[in-house]
């Protein structure tokens, strides 16, 4: 009978005051949108890093009048360095290739550059990518090598990028926190407002502060997490549409957004959604409202 009370006073609670519901509703589902992007972005550039830290490679460029057997001495002397785990030769043949698919949606790049332009290589993968800048300095100043990079030197900057957009993502998502957590406030504010005299009423009863207090805290979890499905929508939505649709010729270059951490957010976003709209709903009932 209580339960049923209970649901009762909450559905009709955040009808009373629909305009206010939907106004929370739509700001915790933007806050929780943002949270949710923050949070698969975090999760993304970890598998970006994990990714590469296992497929970074060293590329020794040669020089396009090498002799073979300069080119035979260097790749001997690769395969036993202490510390290469596995050393590719790379013709100019294959460096065109390699080209014509990385760039394979660019076809007025690919026909701007050419193919004699891309010298041969040594693609390079070590025990240890830490060691790189010291098999580099053992290799960029020798004879019939042009030039020696380290591929993770040249991804530090994304992964700078990536990182700032992370940050931002999550500082947009606190600010918008912040904003729903006020709008949660103000509502339980207004609905135990406007029924003080059945809350008056359940006092003089005897009715517990619990009991009393329950129908306004469930309308604050039930508009939360409400907000989290809309979000979990949101997200759905940018996953198929956005990531797999706009760049997904990005992915061979980097790992495709996986479903699910995707999916793993939809119970991670309604948990924080009720859980902060109950207790921002009970310490506004304590503290600010006298029930």
């Amino acid at each position: 009978m209580r339960a049923k009370y209970v649901m009762s006073e909450v559905f009709l609670g955040l009808w009373r005051n629909i305009s206010m519901t939907v106004a929370m509703i739509i700001t915790m589902a933007v806050s929780l949108t943002m949270l949710g992007a923050g949070l698969l972005l975090y999760n993304q550039v970890d598998v970006i890093e994990r990714y590469y830290q296992t497929n970074l490679e060293v590329v020794i460029y040669l020089d396009r009048e090498i002799t073979e057997e300069v080119t035979d001495q260097i790749h001997s002397d690769l395969r036993s360095n202490q510390y290469v785990a596995e050393v590719e030769f790379e013709s100019k043949e294959k460096a065109w290739e390699r080209f014509q698919e990385t760039f394979s949606e660019s076809e007025e790049l690919i026909a701007s550059v050419n193919s004699e332009v891309l010298p041969a290589a040594f693609r390079i993968k070590l025990k240890d990518i830490d060691n790189a800048p010291l098999l580099i300095e053992e290799y960029a100043g020798r004879d019939g090598v042009y030039q020696a990079t380290n591929q993770r030197e040249i991804l530090d900057d994304v992964f700078n990028i990536l990182g700032g957009a992370q940050k931002l993502t999550l500082i947009v998502a606190l600010v918008q926190g912040v904003a729903a957590l006020m709008l949660v406030a103000n509502t339980i504010q207004v609905a135990a407002y406007s029924r003080r005299r059945e809350v008056a009423i359940m006092k003089l009863v005897g009715a517990p502060n619990w009991f009393v207090q329950a129908p306004f805290v469930m309308e604050a979890v039930f508009a939360g997490i409400i907000g989290a499905i809309f979000a979990f929508g949101t997200l759905i939505a940018a996953k198929v549409f956005v990531i797999d649709g706009q760049f997904s010729n990005l992915f061979s270059l980097m790992p495709p957004v996986e479903w699910n951490s995707v999916i793993l957010l939809l119970p991670i976003l309604a948990g924080i959604a009720a859980v902060i709209s109950a207790v921002t709903a009970w310490i506004t009932l304590r503290f600010n409202i006298k029930v």
